[in-house]
């Protein structure tokens, strides 16, 4: 039996649902986006410096469907925590253990920037959106950096993080080169408070999703998880 955390159950489980909820939460973040504004809107938010003016504005349009989409996006990184934690328990060694715990305060950082994001939201619906985005844009930095700089700082490990973990897993033989740079790839989707979704997002999502799911269903059948004799660099 397998007693390390999180097990078998919930980490192939997070490893199928994790990547494909987040890839869910992007696209319906730029679906919304889109549904939202006008081409005169979208062409002038994004003419704006920060993404935040076009989605309070976009949010004061549609407020159920970005609820659901900001909503989505914020399960999938909660998800993605054991899941992360999972692959690096099978990888194992500290390389993979440093990945994983970098990548962890990665998603801190991600609910952190949620909760700014839905205290915004709230704040048009109760001073407007006019007061509320003057207000928000004038303390922007300071919200979105977050006190000491600790989430700004939280957020640089998805990056550090992806890149120790892809290549502990593929020194490791779980994944092989192709997997391992989605892996790394999908580390570089950008991270901060109101931030806009695109269609490229979703695909990079998308590959988290190819990396990540079949050894997710392959743990949860408790199936092998590395083929024996492949080429460690011409490998899936």
């Amino acid at each position: 039996m397998n007693t390390d955390f999180p097990g078998r159950w919930i980490g192939g489980v997070t490893l199928v649902l994790g990547p494909v909820v987040l890839c869910a939460g992007l696209l319906l973040r730029h679906l919304a986006t889109v549904t939202a504004l006008t081409p005169q809107q979208r062409e002038w938010a994004e003419a704006q410096p920060f993404a935040a003016y076009g989605q309070l504005l976009a949010y004061t349009v549609e407020p159920a469907l970005f609820a659901l989409a900001y909503a989505v996006f914020a399960l999938g990184a909660l998800l993605l925590l054991p899941a992360f934690i999972a692959l690096a328990q099978r990888v194992g060694g500290g390389l993979a253990f440093w990945g994983a715990t970098l990548l962890a305060a990665g998603l801190f950082a991600r609910l952190y920037f949620a909760g700014a994001d839905q205290t915004a939201f709230q704040l048009t619906e109760v001073i407007g959106l006019d007061q509320a985005t003057s207000a928000i844009m004038k303390e922007y930095v300071d919200i979105s950096y977050g006190p000491w700089l600790v989430p700004v700082w939280a957020s640089v490990g998805q990056y550090a993080g992806s890149l120790l973990l892809a290549v502990a897993a593929w020194r490791s033989g779980l994944l092989g080169t192709a997997r391992a740079v989605m892996l790394l790839l999908a580390g570089g989707t950008w991270m901060g408070v109101l931030k806009s979704a695109s269609i490229p997002d979703a695909l990079v999502a998308g590959l988290l999703c190819v990396a990540l799911v079949p050894l997710g269903v392959r743990i949860l059948a408790d199936r092998p998880l590395t083929p024996p004799g492949r080429s460690k660099v011409l490998s899936w």
